[in-house]
């Protein structure tokens, strides 16, 4: 044990950690004016990507635009490094849309190392954190390993996977952190001491693959998209040129060997204590908790641009490396895979968070604050999210200003901090568009407009981010004003034809041309015959094109020729043609008593379809029947004519059936309605065919 010691005072501020959570505090600190510095166990080790090399995904992309929005980096640092990017859920509403980019693992470092060291007020030690000192209550700076001692009135906590992490394949168990860098075994002691409650936490990443020994031929490719935005608000876009990722499956010998080996599994076994993450399961978990599953999907990821290794997700395993090579190579693609890094489970010391306020500060001891995966969760963009709050927090705390607390209606961010802070976590959290009951308002494609004052109010958002955020809330703001702009109906049909459209549906002789056109295209078809549906299609689309440009009457033409074919039986029921009105003498009102009912069955089981059904009502209205009332006047038919009539010649007048009409049998009239559209004084098909452009032109009018 080191008891020598010296002293460091020329910082304010010291970060533990320097993954994705320690980035983003050190940065809020740092820009906020705030003398920093950061520890970390390995350089190498900045802003690393020890398990997938994505940024992004459902909710976490959120995450990202959320952090972007307060003037975090992981946004900026995610859009120069992509490999490639894509829009998920893109079958769903704009609200759970989620951005996911495949990163280049190498440069992503780099980058944000760069980053880190080019920031005015941040220095990086590499080094261990052994002990965190206290005075009245209060923190007062940290010890190293070495006996370096920094002084610092806040001190944030983002240890990450390391605390006395150990890595597990199998019947082998070492103390290491993620790809054989070094653990921290020290300071978990001194936590317990200070007040934290310790919890035992495990997560796993699969193997990475030799790119050269995959049979890319046998997967699917999945492409990047060019189309999209990216995560930053200061990006200009995404990469023209992008890498393609690959999808293939699991099968049935894959899982035979999993199943044949699960006593070997240090899951199964008892080796592995820790609480594992229930959203991102191992290969053995799924295959044993999803055992009626033929088949998982397998996503073959590049890894870096500078590299072979090809990162293979969904093959999480702690399984013996024996059983690893065996199960990889019963995957498509994956026969001959080389195998460049193996699979492996870690586990991990964590606190319960019910013990820290929602600025992320540790409730007993002032100036102590905790981000990222020592909270219980899982995920790089949960990790950065925290780091931002809890480094611009302290900040706000060394300032003297008030904290930034989010609530669960402002961010994704407020709901992953709330979730930790009120409810805790039995195993790593995971955000999801599920946790956020306000999520059809926390969009990712308004995180600005929900944020970034509340960035620029705190002091992290510089006035570059704020000028391009005003010149967009300045181009949504015209086109909202466009939106509530008013033309009158005179001045519409030139507003019309200024942005390249025609008059206006229902304009004087515009509706007057569209009937006619009507007219030209039902002059000889038996209206009735051919079925309500065809009547009422052609009403609706008439009306519902009356406010619009006159070629919509194409549209409507379509519409209606689709019911042509009058034997189709989706046609649908006639249920909404009826007539009443006058009484129907003797055998007519009969006819129609008895025929209706017909009509209906005959519609309802689909029988014929329309024209089928139309034709039996027609024959059953023309059955005689004897007469209700004594010495009727002289039988007359439904003024309708019958299917194959002629149609009318120019000048002259359609044929009508015997007593249609004249002095000898009078005309019965019907009110027809048609799908709660009612037609008056309906006496045969041109009074129909009147009546019906009667109403459409008043409603155009």
């Amino acid at each position: 044990m080191v008891t020598n010691k010296f002293y460091t005072t020329e910082y304010e501020a010291v970060v533990v950690g320097a993954g994705h959570a320690g980035c983003e505090a050190a940065l809020a600190l740092a820009r906020t004016g705030i003398k920093t510095v950061m520890l970390t166990l390995n350089l190498d080790s900045i802003a690393f990507m020890a398990c997938n090399p994505s940024i992004g995904g459902t909710a976490k992309g959120h995450l990202v635009r959320e952090i972007d929005a307060l003037g975090g980096e992981m946004g900026v640092n995610a859009d120069k490094t992509a490999l490639q990017i894509r829009m998920l859920n893109v079958g769903k509403g704009a609200a759970v849309q989620s951005l996911r980019s495949q990163a280049d693992k190498n440069a992503y470092h780099t980058q944000m190392k760069k980053t880190l060291e080019r920031t005015e007020n941040l220095s990086i030690v590499q080094g261990e954190a052994v002990e965190i000192l206290t005075e009245n209550g209060a923190v007062s700076g940290v010890r190293t390993a070495v006996g370096e001692i920094f002084s610092a009135k806040a001190v944030i906590l983002a240890t990450g996977v390391y605390l006395k992490s150990e890595i597990v394949a199998g019947e082998f168990k070492q103390s290491a952190g993620p790809n054989g860098f070094a653990p921290a075994n020290s300071l978990t002691e001194n936590l317990a001491a200070l007040g934290f409650r310790i919890r035992r936490f495990k997560t796993g990443t699969p193997a990475r693959v030799d790119g050269r020994t995959i049979d890319f031929s046998k997967c699917r490719i999945q492409e990047g998209e060019t189309n999209i935005y990216p995560f930053s608000y200061l990006s200009d876009g995404v990469p023209p040129v992008q890498t393609p990722c690959y999808l293939t499956y699991t099968n049935e010998q894959t899982h035979e060997i999993i199943r044949a080996n699960l006593h070997r599994s240090p899951l199964y076994s008892g080796v592995i204590k820790g609480t594992g993450p229930r959203y991102c399961p191992s290969i053995e978990d799924k295959v044993v908790r999803f055992a009626d599953k033929e088949r998982h999907q397998i996503f073959l990821e590049p890894e870096s641009s500078d590299t072979c290794e090809v990162y293979v997700q969904g093959m999480s395993s702690s399984l013996p490396h024996d059983v690893q090579r065996a199960m990889y190579r019963t995957i498509p693609g994956l026969e001959r895979c080389k195998i460049m890094r193996y699979a492996y489970a870690i586990e991990y010391d964590c606190i319960d968070t019910l013990d820290v306020f929602p600025t992320l500060e540790f409730k007993k001891i002032r100036g102590i604050y905790t981000a990222g995966q020592i909270n219980g969760t899982s995920g790089y963009e949960e990790a950065a999210a925290q780091g931002l709050i809890a480094g611009l927090n302290a900040s706000l705390q060394l300032r003297g200003e008030p904290p930034v607390i989010l609530r669960r209606d402002q961010a994704y961010v407020g709901v992953l901090i709330d979730d930790l802070v009120t409810k805790g976590t039995n195993e790593p959290y995971r955000m999801m568009t599920s946790r956020a009951e306000h999520r059809i308002h926390l969009r990712q494609d308004n995180a600005d407009f929900r944020l970034t004052p509340i960035g620029y109010r705190a002091g992290l958002v510089t006035e570059e981010r704020l000028a391009k955020f005003n010149e967009r809330r300045r181009a949504v703001d015209e086109i909202l004003n466009e939106l509530d702009t008013r033309v009158s109906p005179k001045a519409a049909n030139e507003f019309m034809r200024e942005h390249g459209f025609g008059d206006l549906f229902g304009v004087g002789d515009a509706i007057r041309e569209a009937w006619a056109e009507v007219m030209a295209f039902l002059d000889g078809i038996n209206l009735f015959e051919s079925g309500a549906k065809l009547i009422s299609t052609l009403v609706e689309g008439i009306k519902s094109a009356a406010m619009a440009p006159v070629n919509a009457m194409s549209d409507v033409f379509k519409s209606v020729r689709e019911y042509l074919p009058f034997s189709d039986a989706k046609v649908g029921p006639l249920s909404d043609l009826t007539l009443s009105g006058s009484r129907i003498p003797g055998t007519i009102s009969e006819g129609v008593t008895q025929g209706m009912p017909s009509l209906r069955q005959a519609v309802a089981s689909g029988l014929g379809g329309v024209g089928g059904a139309i034709s039996e009502w027609w024959n059953n209205l023309k059955t005689p029947v004897a007469p209700t009332m004594p010495e009727p006047a002289a039988p007359a038919m439904i003024p309708i004519p019958e299917p194959g009539l002629p149609a009318r010649e120019a000048g002259g007048e359609r044929p009508r059936a015997a007593g249609a009409g004249g002095a000898s049998g009078g005309n019965t009239t019907f009110n027809v309605t048609i799908n709660g559209l009612s037609l008056p004084n309906v006496t045969d098909r041109d009074s129909f065919m009147a009546s019906l452009q009667g109403v459409i032109m008043e409603g155009g009018a």
